[in-house]
């Protein structure tokens, strides 16, 4: 049911046909994000996204939100890395209202200097409440630790300093250079057709033009480091991880294996080892993030400062354990089963089912079908596994950022050697 097209301005659109469903989602996404980003205009990508909502030459902000809610759509977006996507679902006779809505944001928002020192406010404001998250801030520490210097390694809401000087000036030129036809795509799914749907975003986005600006986009450098970030706080939050694959490896489904053996669940073994053996933590998970030419594995826990030492000592343990041949083909096939229940459930809706389209032909430029990752999971190997743990779990190669109410850079016990 799936298919693809291009519009003479250069924009892709797909889109997944579910005629059991009454809904439809469509989404724009847009090859940019934070890593494209300089020291002068870091975070704009998801500034952008704020804007996008603040009114048009045609709606204000509050007509927009009303006209959605009118029909019981949704709207909303993210911003990533690699990509920004604007999305609303509604009911499949509302399909032209959204491709209209839509079209609206991206091609006739306002960008009124009135909004931007609003909006700036607003950014601020989410960039102090994300610093008193202990919990989520750790993992900014540990990307800038891993990958100093490197718009990968920053986070995406952006600096206070940069954020404090953006101006209607700098958001036009961002724009200018990326919300581009041939770096945009529109992905659907739901009870439509793809002879619709090409038609609509003819109509609505057909008159956009330009280029993207050319980017040399070089691949961050991994710099094994482990520190210690004093701060006051009830626990100590950590990640240990390594490098590992890039989004299109022909191994990302090892390391996705992999990664729930290990972390993935309330099944793996750290989860089952430190959280209900041991009542050590509360949040302990693992987790892949894959970006088009590289990849990080890295494993989370959260922990009252008496227990650090232990709780690392156990993460190292465990994966010692898993590393040096403690894999059962019984696990392994319950892992596989588990991922693969994780994916069709999550794929029962018009919503999930767009974004997986959009973030593979944004990412990759290409469609793989359920079938296919199906097969792919089934075929990795216990050797596939062994292979990837020797490869990324290496005691010279491991990472470690911990942030929380200990003494600044001493490290646990287990990594002081």
């Amino acid at each position: 049911m799936y298919q693809k097209s291009t519009l003479p301005n250069g924009i892709r659109v797909v889109t997944e046909a579910i005629p059991y469903v009454k809904s439809a989602t469509v989404g724009v996404w847009v090859g940019t994000g934070s890593r494209n980003e300089e020291d002068h205009n870091h975070g704009i990508s998801h500034f952008i996204e704020h804007l996008m909502f603040k009114g048009t030459a045609n709606r204000s902000a509050k007509d927009i939100a009303e006209t959605v809610d009118a029909v019981g759509g949704q709207l909303n977006a993210f911003t990533a890395k690699e990509y920004t996507c604007y999305y609303i679902k509604v009911l499949d006779n509302h399909l032209d209202l959204a491709l209209d809505i839509l079209s609206d944001m991206m091609l006739a928002s306002r960008y009124a200097p009135e909004d931007i020192t609003r909006e700036r406010e607003v950014v601020l404001e989410e960039v102090h409440m994300y610093e008193d998250s202990p919990d989520e801030l750790v993992h900014d520490f540990y990307l800038d630790d891993v990958w100093p210097g490197h718009p990968l390694g920053r986070n995406i809401l952006g600096s206070t300093e940069a954020i404090g000087r953006f101006d209607r000036g700098l958001v036009c030129e961002y724009y200018g250079n990326f919300y581009t036809p041939d770096n945009i795509v529109i992905a659907a799914a739901g009870n439509l057709t793809h002879a619709k749907v090409e038609e609509l975003a003819a109509r609505f986005f057909g008159r956009l033009s330009g280029s993207k600006r050319p980017v040399k986009a070089k691949p961050p450098v991994l710099t094994p480091v482990r520190r210690v970030h004093a701060r006051d706080s009830e626990q100590v939050h950590f990640c240990l991880g390594a490098g590992s694959v890039p989004q299109d490896s022909a191994d990302i489904y090892v390391a996705h294996v992999l990664n729930n053996i290990l972390g993935g669940g309330i099944s793996s073994r750290l989860f089952q080892s430190i959280r209900e053996e041991r009542g050590l933590a509360y949040s302990i998970y693992s987790y892949l993030s894959n970006y088009s030419d590289c990849g990080l594995f890295t494993i989370y826990a959260g922990t009252r400062p008496a227990n650090l030492d232990q709780v690392v000592e156990l993460v190292l343990q465990g994966v010692e354990e898993l590393k040096n041949g403690g894999l059962a083909d019984a696990e392994l096939s319950k892992t596989k089963e588990q991922l693969k229940g994780n994916l069709l459930l999550g794929l029962e809706s018009s919503s999930s089912r767009m974004s997986r389209l959009g973030k593979m032909e944004i990412t990759m430029g290409r469609y793989t079908t359920l079938d296919e990752v199906v097969a792919k999971i089934e075929k990795v190997s216990r050797a596939d596994l062994q292979r990837m743990m020797d490869e990324i779990f290496v005691a010279d190669k491991l990472s470690f950022a911990a942030l929380g109410p200990v003494k600044d850079g001493l490290l646990p016990k287990g990594l002081r050697a």
